[in-house]
Order: C-alpha cells, then sequence, then structure tokens
C-alpha cells in the first residue's frame, strides 16, 4: 500500500505548514458525499490518531486511517495551477467513474 505526492505538492504542503506554524502533515481522507459517492477531503494533522497510516513522500509525511486507505490506495497526489484555478489533483488508480465537476468519485 502506498500513496505519494509530486514535488510539486509536498512543496506546497510544506509551505503551507510552514505558514500555519504548526502541523506534522497531512491528513488524506474519503467522505461519503457528492453526486458520485466519495469526496477527498484533505486537513493539516497536528495530532496524530492511533489507527493513522503514515507514508512519506518528498519530506512530506501524509496520514490516511485505514477505512479511507481502500480507496486511496495507490493514489498520487500533485498539485496545479491552470489559468485562475488552482489546486490538488488526485491520480487514483481505484476511480471507475467521477462526477462532471470532478469533485466526487467511486470507486
Amino acid at each position: 500500500m502506498t500513496i505519494t505526492m509530486t514535488e510539486t505538492a509536498a512543496s506546497h504542503v510544506s509551505q503551507y505548514l510552514a505558514e500555519r506554524g504548526k502541523g506534522v502533515g497531512i491528513r488524506l481522507a474519503v467522505r461519503t458525499t457528492g453526486c458520485s459517492g466519495l469526496m477527498y477531503v484533505l486537513e493539516p494533522v497536528d495530532e496524530l490518531q492511533e489507527e493513522d497510516v503514515r507514508f512519506s513522500s518528498h519530506g512530506v509525511d501524509i496520514f490516511v486511517d485505514p477505512k479511507s486507505l481502500i480507496y486511496v490506495d495507490g493514489t498520487e497526489m500533485d498539485y496545479a495551477r491552470k489559468g485562475l484555478n488552482e489546486g490538488f489533483e488526485f491520480r487514483n488508480p481505484n476511480v471507475q467513474s467521477e462526477c462532471g465537476c470532478g469533485e466526487s468519485f467511486q470507486v
């Protein structure tokens, strides 16, 4: 099992945590929501949860709870700027379909 991020994504997360002044990494989770069923959730991690699974990529720790891990195993996170928009993109080999707006997915 693995979760990775590009150098661009890792740099963005590192800068965000530095500006925030605290945090040991970022949490990747999924929530049931959206028109396709699941949605990615990212949040800073200040305290580890006992059940967390930790991955490191380009010097950044990524934490995933076991329930989310089955949906995001093998995912690569990227951070991209396209025109006026910027944000995280997820290359998830488990995704079978996505909604038209790109906010949710099915596995």
